[in-house]
């Protein structure tokens, strides 16, 4: 019998998937491009940085909309970037292996703008910027979270949660300590509302995709697959064509699998049809 959670992609899983690595390894490379003090580190740091709106820095730049995407680039330390790769890596490989690479990339990118646009929303005026990739992998780590709900993770390397309960630990976390810093009208060197900014859209896109809205279509469009298959994805459209297919064994099998683990209420509109069908035959 199939596990349903088992992630699946056409060459088979793979430890460091394609989005991952090529992530990985530019965050890096600016990382190391903006650690000597100079010309390009100040550069990256006034172009790139996420301005807060209604201030400026002291090359007189402001917020620009490129900073959406350039400021998830750009971190603060060693401990900064090591922790948000190292956090991208263990939790977003399985989702890539399990949504495939477009997928996982349009959703990394959909949860880091999404941060940084309630960032934005909540520090205007303020004189310091934001950089850093937190609020991507904070969403990635949502969708751990959601397609995995009972997968223990080894908090501190010795402590096993669930990964529902660990998520909605940090959500809370994450929370109370930017209201603390709101009301306190103190600065923090954390972006908590960045970080719930990026769970949040992770959240509001994992569930209208399950509803069988498609936030990359056009993707589909301008770059057709030569296959067909890129792995399990968040929905399958319904067609013609589909529903006169035969369902396989392994299908109902991998269906009744969810339902012995999460109950019939966990299944797609999808899902339940096949089971029908299969039922009927």
């Amino acid at each position: 019998m199939n596990n349903y959670n088992q992630p699946y992609s056409p060459g088979g899983f793979q430890v460091m998937p394609p989005a991952i690595k090529t992530l990985i390894i530019v965050n890096i490379l600016v990382f190391f491009v903006s650690m000597p003090q100079g010309f390009a580190s100040l550069i990256l740091y006034q172009y790139g940085a996420l301005w807060p709106i209604a201030s400026s820095n002291e090359a007189g730049i402001s917020f620009q909309i490129w900073q959406l995407v350039t400021y998830m680039f750009m971190h603060g330390g060693f401990a900064h970037i090591f922790f948000n790769m190292f956090a991208l890596w263990l939790f977003g490989t399985e989702i890539e292996n399990y949504w495939g690479t477009k997928e996982f990339t349009t959703y990394y990118f959909a949860c880091g703008i999404g941060a940084a646009l309630i960032n934005l929303m909540t520090t205007i005026g303020s004189p310091y910027p934001t950089v850093g990739a937190s609020g991507a992998v904070f969403g990635v780590l949502l969708a751990f979270g959601m397609m995995f709900p009972d997968r223990y993770i080894f908090l501190y390397f010795l402590f096993p949660i669930k990964a529902k309960y660990f998520v909605a630990g940090y959500a809370a976390l994450e929370l109370l300590m930017g209201i603390n810093n709101s009301s306190m009208g103190s600065h923090s060197n954390i972006a908590h509302f960045a970080h719930l900014g990026g769970m949040l859209v992770g959240f509001a896109y994992i569930k209208f995709r399950q509803q069988g809205f498609s936030f990359s279509d056009w993707i589909d469009k301008t770059f057709p697959k030569k296959d067909g298959s890129d792995g399990p994805k968040l929905y399958r459209k319904k067609n013609r064509e589909e529903t006169g297919k035969q369902v396989s064994e392994e299908e109902i099998d991998a269906i009744l699998d969810k339902i012995s683990r999460y109950g019939y209420e966990s299944l797609t509109d999808d899902e339940k049809q096949k089971l029908l069908k299969a039922g009927g035959k």
